[in-house]
Parts: structure tokens; sequence; C-alpha cells
């Protein structure tokens, strides 16, 4: 049995969660319509590999302070399924069954929020238990708009997995590592097989030096077959 990991956005998702999300709470009225161009501007940064995700967190976390957690968690549910699940990427729902056949254990990790991740990767038939994202500090049964622990990003993705293994008395490598971004390339050194997903042209480039297998998954759920 092999360790396959996952990151999510824009590779078994058809863009961002957290951007999608960030809009969903403009929507519903959970933040200002005023704070979408400084998000905007943050994740172009990410992109490019340039984005402080403590910063990018600091500032989407604002409208959550304060909101009870079951509120909260009642908006992820919905947006999960009316948002997320139709832009998960077929391509990579046939690359979990592929893993699942091969009797593989899958993990999803991601640089998005928790309470985002979670619902999502339970549309993926992933559990809870083998998520690993950016938690949200609680504090009597509310967000307190903060974060807690470690940030799955960057190296944060490595030192998380590693925890992880360690809490179960393991030690082995992982075998498989799926991404797109660039910010992913100290989880894509650290398993035995990278392979990138839809890759903007910096982690492109790495590839191509490497030699990693590029994979190119463009059909969404909610997309007809033709």
């Amino acid at each position: 049995m092999a360790l396959a990991l996952f990151d999510l956005d824009d590779t078994l998702l058809d863009g961002d969660s957290a951007t999608l999300w960030f809009h969903y709470m403009v929507a519903h009225d959970i933040a200002p319509a005023a704070m979408l161009a400084e998000e905007e501007q943050m994740m172009a940064r990410y992109y490019a590999g340039e984005l402080e995700m403590a910063d990018y967190m600091a500032f989407t976390l604002q409208p959550l302070a304060g909101m009870a957690v079951s509120r909260v968690d009642a908006y992820c549910q919905h947006f999960a399924s009316t948002i997320a699940a139709p832009r998960l990427f077929r391509e990579g729902m046939a690359q979990l069954a592929w893993h699942r056949e091969q009797g593989d254990e899958l993990v999803l990790i991601s640089a998005s929020g928790a309470h985002i991740v979670r619902p999502i990767a339970a549309a993926l038939g992933i559990p809870d238990d083998h998520v690993l994202a950016i938690e949200l500090e609680q504090q009597d049964g509310c967000y307190t708009g903060q974060t807690s622990g470690i940030l799955s990003f960057r190296e944060g993705k490595v030192t998380r997995l590693k925890s992880w293994l360690a809490a179960q008395d393991r030690q082995e490598q992982a075998q498989y590592g799926y991404s797109d971004s660039i910010n992913d390339l100290p989880m894509l050194r650290h398993v035995r097989q990278p392979r990138v997903v839809n890759p903007g042209a910096p982690l492109l480039q790495e590839a191509q030096r490497q030699q990693w297998e590029v994979l190119r998954w463009r059909i969404r759920q909610d997309e007809p077959e033709i």
C-alpha cells in the first residue's frame, strides 16, 4: 500500500477553493464586497509564488471572527455541495479511484482552510482524518478569525505530513504527490513520484527540468459529455 498525496485547489478542483469561498461569503453577506479587490491581489501573488499565507489567512478570516462554528460549518457544507463539488475534475476523481483500486492510502493536503477543505474532501470520499489543511482557532464555540498550528503551505505541508505520520508511529516516504502549484515544490520533492497537474509556467518549467510527469485535467463534474 502506497501513500498518495493530493493538493486540492487547481489540482482536483477547477479553481481555488479559498477564492470561491470568499466570493460565496460576499454573495451571502458574510463578507463585504469591498474586500474582493484585495483578495484578488493576494491571489495573484500566490500564483506567482510570492504570497505570505499568514497574511492571506489573517485578511480572509476577518469576516468569520466571532461567528459560531456551527453556523460557519453549515455555510461550508452548502458551499461544498453547490459550488465546489460541481467543479471537481472528473479525471482527478478517476485518478483517486485508480489509487483506491491499487490499495493506496489517500491524503488530501491543502493550503486552504480546513473549514472548507473537509466538506470538499467528503465529496471526494476522503475522511477527515486524512485531510491536512489550515486549522482555524476556536474559542467558546466561535471562530476567532485566527489560524491554529503550522500552516500547511510550502514547507509547512511537509512538516504537517511528517507530524501526521509520526502521530501514527509511521515514517514511510509518500510514493505519489499531485499538485499544480510552484508553492508545492517542497511536497513534490518529498515524494518518490511527483506528478504535476495543470501546472502554471513556473512549475511546468521545473517539471520539465526534473522530467516529472505532467497531467492535464480539464473536464469538470458539471460539464456534459461531448
